[in-house]
């Protein structure tokens, strides 16, 4: 057996065994001073300084295992960031000047369909101008709307860019500020949280945010399209004022822009739990779970017209590809089953098809024009028909079997004794009466 008290400097080679055998301090035969002990600079500064890490084997694991957690963090704040910005971007894709060349064209033609507007009522007005005060309130009002509407349209994009980055000042505040906020809750949870150490609640920290990221994407898509969309529109709906100062149209377009435009808050219900949850990442990623389901949500009610659909595609895109319950049971939270088209609230409910709630728009905005516009009765469409009828089914076939049960059981009740004498009754003084003689049909026959 070899011997234990073998110095292992013993397998160096001759002009180092003497620096071997020694503390190790300074350089070693053949590297001059300051190249080798004491020289710590270049990317191993910090290894190098520590005494070389040891302790750990393979000279420094703990360094290894420390650069690994602080890659992870990195990756987590990056994460996190990216988050912020998708949810509540400071910038957007609508245009920030009236003078934008995209927006140029949709103001042109605003300003010009408002004059126009306006120069037709004062035809009308100046040819009935014998009905007096009516007209000329009409004409005064048509001038002063006329006028606020062409200023409205320049002042569209700068108001809707001002809004846009004091939601995304605020949200930032309410989740990246301070200890109490979602996003700073978790960069200190991995430094400091009860299973900061544990690989496994990492790992499912950081997969809870790249699933979050895929829905912060698609909030981030729908809402700059969708506010893209009702700024270049702006113009046309505000030269309806021009008309009479019917503001239905403008309070629809309003509402359905400041519902893109502060769908981010709906966030704010995971809040109140963030304390809760703090000094634990797998908490944290229950939030985060939490958080997806919101977004799901802020799509099918916040996004016009295509909102429902774009949630519902994102369930299917879930449901198909994973067999997970706890998926499947979020995807149905966020995006629940519902019917398109019809009003009525019954269960599941109805949602308006992209074609049918803009045709609804369209009405609203050709009455406040003044033309007229037939409303087109709705119906389900084919596939929600389907799933209503194969839902259906169940239930009309129970009801089938209890008809069935109550006319067997009704009609084995009824005495067939008792039924055919008064069956056979009027059958009988037909037949008397059809061999009578003609003459004496009708008549009354005596005993």
């Amino acid at each position: 057996m070899p011997d234990k008290d073998t110095d292992p400097c013993d397998h160096v080679a001759p002009p180092a065994r003497k620096w071997c055998q020694d503390d190790g301090s300074g350089a070693p035969p053949g590297v001059p001073e300051g190249d080798g002990a004491g020289d710590c600079s270049g990317p191993a500064s910090d290894w190098c300084k520590s005494g070389g890490g040891s302790g750990g084997g393979g000279g420094g694991g703990g360094g290894l295992t420390d650069g690994a957690s602080d890659h992870v963090k990195a990756l987590a704040d990056s994460l996190l960031k990216t988050l912020n910005h998708l949810v509540a971007p400071g910038d957007t894709w609508a245009p920030e000047k009236a003078s934008s060349p995209f927006y140029e064209p949709f103001l042109w033609l605003g300003q010009h369909l408002t004059a126009a507007i306006f120069i037709c009522v004062v035809v009308v007005c100046a040819l009935t101008a014998w009905q007096g005060t009516p007209r000329l309130r009409q004409m005064g009002a048509s001038t002063g709307w006329a006028l606020a509407a062409v200023a409205g349209m320049a002042s569209v994009p700068g108001v809707v860019m001002l809004l846009n980055k004091a939601v995304s000042g605020a949200f930032s505040t309410m989740f990246d500020s301070n200890e109490s906020t979602l996003f700073t809750a978790i960069r200190e949870d991995l430094d400091k949280g009860a299973d900061a150490g544990n690989p496994l609640a990492i790992l499912v920290l950081v997969s809870a945010l790249v699933v979050a990221l895929g829905f912060a994407a698609l909030v981030f898509m729908t809402r700059q399209l969708g506010i893209l969309a009702f700024v270049c529109m702006a113009p046309l709906v505000l030269a309806s004022l021009a008309r009479a100062g019917d503001t239905s149209a403008v309070k629809a377009w309003a509402q359905r822009l400041l519902g893109l435009m502060l769908a981010p808050f709906a966030l704010l219900l995971v809040s109140p739990f963030v304390k809760m949850a703090q000094g634990s990442l797998v908490v944290d990623s229950v939030l985060l779970v939490a958080a997806d389901v919101l977004m799901l949500r802020m799509i099918f009610h916040g996004v016009p017209y295509f909102g429902p659909r774009v949630a519902r595609g994102a369930r299917n895109f879930v449901e198909n590809r994973t067999d997970s319950r706890l998926a499947h049971a979020a995807v149905r939270a966020g995006a629940p089953d519902v019917r398109e088209q019809e009003n009525a609230p019954r269960h599941p409910r109805t949602v308006d098809t992209p074609g049918r709630g803009m045709s609804r728009d369209r009405g609203v905005l050709f009455a406040a024009y003044g033309l007229p516009n037939r409303q087109r009765p709705g119906r389900l469409t084919t596939q929600s028909a389907v799933s209503q009828v194969t839902d259906d089914a169940e239930r009309r076939a129970r009801l089938l079997a209890a008809r069935r049960e109550a006319r067997t059981a009704a009609g084995g009740t009824a005495g067939g004794s008792a039924s055919s004498p008064q069956r056979n009754q009027p059958n009988a003084h037909q037949s008397d009466a059809g061999s009578a003689p003609a003459g004496t049909r009708g008549r009354p026959r005596r005993p």
